[in-house]
C-alpha cells in the first residue's frame, strides 16, 4: 500500500494489523505513488495484484505515468483494480477483466498479459 496522507496512513496501518495482515501479504509505504513504483522498479520487485485509487479529479493524470511503470512490475496474469471517477476514468492500456460502475465511481479490473 502506498498512502501519502500520514493519518490515513496510520489508519490503514493499524487496519492492517487488526486483520493480522502481516508483511508477507503486502506492505504499507508512505509517500507519493510514483515515486513508489519508480522504487521498486529499481529494485526490480513484481506484484501480481495492485490496487489504484488516485484523487479523482486526476485519475487521467495519472495514466500516462502508471502506463509507464506498471509493465516492468507486473508478474504475467497480474491483476491490476482500478477505481476512479466515471466521469473521468483511470484508463490503463491494458486488457479489461471486469468493470463496474456505482454511482459516480468505475471500478475497472485488468488483466496483465
Amino acid at each position: 500500500f502506498v498512502e501519502r496522507d500520514g493519518a490515513a496512513a496510520r489508519v490503514l496501518g493499524e487496519n492492517l494489523a487488526a486483520l493480522g495482515i502481516g508483511s508477507e501479504a503486502g506492505e504499507l509505504r508512505r509517500g507519493e505513488a510514483a515515486q513508489a513504483l519508480r522504487s521498486a522498479r529499481a529494485a526490480k520487485e513484481t506484484y501480481d495484484l495492485v490496487f489504484i485509487d488516485p484523487p479523482y479529479g486526476q485519475a487521467r493524470e495519472w495514466a500516462l505515468e502508471l502506463g509507464a511503470l506498471l509493465p516492468a512490475l507486473l508478474e504475467p496474469g497480474a491483476r491490476v483494480a482500478v477505481e476512479s471517477d466515471r466521469r473521468g476514468p483511470l484508463e490503463l492500456e491494458m486488457a479489461i477483466e471486469r468493470q463496474r460502475r456505482y454511482g459516480d465511481t468505475s471500478i475497472t479490473i485488468h488483466r496483465y498479459t
